[in-house]
């Protein structure tokens, strides 16, 4: 399965972005859920041109984008992108860390809790 990540621009002026490859290599925490082979096509952050980086992941046959937990935690944008990228991706809320947190909402094969 061919897999995205998108992070939070901001955050990515201070962060290395391991705790979301971490957990994808291991295969742990969002990326548990996952028999199959994966492949990891899209690192990314959600600023500058992201209708032009979705198009992007969609001619690369990205099936899955995983939203990671710094977006979850701190985008005020994070509902909209979940709408948006839902369109053409199965999304998962979270890459690393807990799936359910109190005041967070996640997401988990296009259904919509809030938690």
């Amino acid at each position: 399965m061919k897999i995205g990540i998108l992070v939070r621009e901001e955050t990515m002026q201070i962060c290395t972005g391991k705790g979301c490859l971490n957990a994808f290599f291991q295969r742990k925490d969002s990326f548990a859920r996952y028999a199959e082979e994966l492949e990891l096509l899209t690192f990314t952050h959600t600023g500058g041109d992201l209708n032009r980086k979705i198009k992007n992941m969609i001619q690369a046959g990205i099936e899955s984008v995983h939203l990671s937990s710094c977006l979850r935690a701190r985008s005020p944008d994070y509902d909209s992108l979940i709408k948006g990228l839902s369109e053409h991706f199965t999304v998962v809320g979270y890459t690393h860390g807990p799936e359910v947190r109190t005041k967070d909402k996640v997401i988990n094969d296009n259904d919509r809790t809030s938690s």
